[in-house]
Parts: structure tokens; sequence; C-alpha cells
């Protein structure tokens, strides 16, 4: 394949076929897959990426956007000698609006970095994640990103006021403009947002932001079981401004204590934990939230409880619940991140927890999510005594049984991840035929020589 002819759009030092870049930039998350790119290309703008898919249509070479790679479903694996298309040195803040309360970035912001950003000038922007200081958000768009604050504002689809694109045709798109209304036709931005990168490679995101939150209190409640945990939320949910809801296990507590970081939060232990964050709206705020404390525990939901009492604490809290990932890696975690209804969280926990233990005894479990909007992160840690691929295999057979349950339940394979390659043979189980074949059929408007991110997704 004429890589030569990238020299005429790239300078040298913006294409890398060195086998450590290869390798850093060809996978995501999902450890189990195995890069094997052709080579990296760092373009620095909205033009670069448009010569760099002209060029890729006439050679007939596949392209895979490169952001933060934070993913785990394979959706930024190069594995089949593909060109990396890293948006990692597109990465300034271009400006804000503060009349039209906007922030525009090119794609390799790191997420973290454009919340700084909207502090700094006095707004928010509130989607957020344990990723943040290493996700872009170009990455976020394409997999409409969620995260902890979603039950309060939503998910990253909510927060994009305009974007810049480069479809696989090579067409530049600037579309919506940070308009809030514009009633012209199909609003294109969307088909985007999510998309994985299948359609277009995403330059440029335009972002709306808020006013920043009231100072918020944490509470970590250690709880009898899955019914109490859904009726917490409830009755917080009344009466006071929840911004985040999670839930852990003692298991994943109990992983994540084994680092040697923290320590035990309760003087007692609970099967369940939850994570209730909630802005101080008023001064009765936390006067009702410890009414609300005081009626779970007389109605038996609540084994122990304590209130953040500084910042410093409240961020430990929050480490008990984003430490988890890190802490399960040694022991080689299957992960899987799925939604049902938020009525449904504990029949499906319950039905699911049942099987894995009464088919796969020997399977240790790590739950942990969203529970505020019905989002469960499932690990499985993989014993001692089998081989990794022995180990694939079971999981595998997991994945049937739980996605089949998730089809009844009506539910998604994937809450925030996106499909990428692990999820693709099970998207019937989310979307039905009928939608399969029209996302097809979009996907070859927007990239007919199929050069962009293909096997993924679709």
């Amino acid at each position: 394949m004429p890589l030569k002819g990238l020299s005429q759009i790239l300078k040298p030092s913006q294409i890398s076929t060195d086998t450590q870049d290869l390798q850093v930039y060809g996978k995501d998350w999902a450890k189990h897959l195995k890069p094997n790119p052709l080579a990296v290309v760092f373009p620095t703008s909205t033009d670069q990426v448009r010569d760099i898919v002209l060029w890729a249509r006439k050679t007939k070479t596949a392209l895979v956007p490169s952001g933060g790679r934070t993913g785990m479903s394979g959706g930024a694996t190069a594995a089949n000698g593909e060109v990396l298309v890293s948006l990692s040195r597109m990465n300034k803040i271009v400006g804000h609006d503060s009349i039209d309360r906007t922030i525009t970035c090119q794609a390799g912001v790191i997420t973290e970095q454009l919340q700084n950003y909207a502090q700094d000038h006095g707004f928010y922007y509130p989607v957020d994640f344990a990723a943040r200081g290493s996700s872009q958000v170009g990455g976020n768009v394409n997999t409409n990103a969620g995260g902890i604050k979603v039950l309060r504002y939503g998910l990253t689809r909510n927060w994009v006021a305009g974007l810049t694109v480069v479809t696989g045709q090579g067409q530049v798109l600037h579309l919506n403009n940070s308009l809030v209304k514009n009633a012209t036709g199909y609003d294109l931005r969307h088909l985007f947002i999510g998309s994985e990168g299948t359609l277009g490679i995403v330059t440029e995101v335009t972002f709306q932001v808020t006013n920043p939150p009231k100072p918020l209190t944490v509470l970590l409640l250690g709880v009898e079981n899955l019914d109490g945990v859904l009726s917490i939320y409830q009755l917080y949910r009344q009466r006071v401004p929840v911004t985040a809801y999670e839930m852990f296990t003692e298991e994943a507590l109990g992983v994540v204590l084994g680092q040697g970081h923290l320590k035990r939060p309760l003087a007692e232990k609970a099967p369940y934990y939850v994570l209730v964050e909630f802005e101080q709206e008023s001064a009765e705020t936390n006067e009702h939230a410890m009414e609300l404390f005081e009626k779970c525990a007389e109605s038996g939901w609540v084994i122990d409880g304590a209130v953040a009492q500084t910042p410093q604490q409240a961020r430990e809290f929050w480490r008990l619940r984003e430490d988890i990932s890190e802490a399960t890696a040694p022991f080689e975690p299957y992960k899987n991140d799925i939604s049902v209804r938020v009525a449904d969280v504990t029949a499906f926990l319950t039905e699911l927890d049942s099987l894995i233990k009464n088919d796969y005894p020997d399977f240790q479990v790590i739950w942990f999510g969203h529970i505020g909007d019905g989002n469960l992160h499932i690990n499985i840690l993989k014993p001692k005594n089998l081989s990794s691929e022995a180990f694939l295999k079971k999981c595998h057979e997991v994945d049937q049984h739980m996605f089949a349950m998730i089809a009844r339940f009506k539910g998604s394979i994937s809450a925030e991840h996106g499909v990428g390659v692990t999820k693709r043979p099970y998207l019937h189980f989310t979307r039905s035929t009928d939608e399969i074949q029209l996302m097809r059929e979009i996907k070859a408007v927007f990239d007919p020589d199929g050069i962009l991110n293909p096997g993924k997704l679709l």
C-alpha cells in the first residue's frame, strides 16, 4: 500500500510505523484484542483529516479513528492492517462564547481539560466519569459517553451544540452551528453522536455549558438488599436534588480496599453500598437528607451510613466507586456494561446473579453501576485455575445467557462503551432486524467505500 502518498499530506513527524506506537495507539481497553495496524497518523487540522480520508478512498485503505482509547468494546482497535487516525494532536480549545454559553474544542481535547476550562470561565461541563483524565471529547461524542452525572445532566448528546465532521466521502460538514432552535429537517449531528467513527471522523465539537452546581454533599450508605437500593433511590429523588446515585457491592469494596490506598468507610459491613450526591439548594436540603436517612434506617434498608464532612472525604468516598476498574485489572476481568430500565434493575440483577452462581460457581463477579440510570457494570474475575482462553470461552457463554435476558427486559447490551467488535455479534439482542438494516444503509451513504472503522458496530 502506498503509504508514501501520505507524505504529500503530512510531515514525517506526523506518520509513525514505530512498533511501540502501533501497540499503544492500536487498541483500547478491550485487552484481549491484539492490535495490528499498518501505521499511525497524527493530523493537526480538519483539512488534513479530509485529505487523509480522500487518500484512503483513493487507495482503498481502512482508517480507524483513535481518541483516548478508554472504551472497552474494541471500537478503537486496529487489528487488520488499518491506518490509525489519532486526534491527539488536535487538542486545542478554540474558545468560548459567554453569551451562547458554549465552548468549542478540537476532538483531541481531554475531558478534564474541558471541565477545567469551563470552571475557569465560570461555567460547568457536567458529563463526568472515571476516565476524565485520559478520554478525549471526540471519543465521548462517538460513544455518546454518559458516566456518573447522567441522572441530573444527561448524556454527551444533551450537550453537543455543534459538530464538525469529515465523512467517509471526504465531505466536511458543519452541523447545527450552536443553534438552540433549528427546525430545518434532519439533524445529522445526532447521527454522528454514538456512531463509533463508522460514518465520519469528528474533528471539532461545540459544547453547551451551564452554571456550576451549588455545593455538593456526598452520602455513603450500607444497604441490606437490592430492594433497599431502589427504595432509597426513589425516596431521595423525591426530596433532594440528586446529581448522582451509584451502587457497588461488598466484593467490589474489598477489591478496592485490597490496594491499600483507602480505609473501610463504615463501621458495619453491608452487602451493597450506595453513594448519593446531591446539591445543597437551600439550608433545608441537608436537613431533608438526614430525615430521609432516618426513614431509610427505620424501614430496615440501611445498615450504616456516613456523610462526607470535608472535600477530601468526599473524594475518598468517590474513589471507593471509581477505583473499582483499576483494582480489578490484575484479575483479568471480563467486562460488560449493560442497561435496563431502573425499575427492572432488581429483577434483572437477581436473575443474572442466580444464573452465574448456579452455572459458573467458580466465577467471582464484581457488580457496580450507575443505578440511577439503569446502567450496570459486570466484571467477572478470571479464576486462577483457568487459562485465559478457557475463561474467555466461558464468559462468551455467559454473554449469550445475559444478552437473551436483556432482550427479554428490553434493555441494552451496551450502555456506555459502544458496540465496537466485542458486542457486534449481539447487536440483534437490542436492535431489530429492520433497525440494523437501516443502520447499514445509513453507513453506506456516509461511507460508501467502507473505509471508516470497518468491522465495528455493524
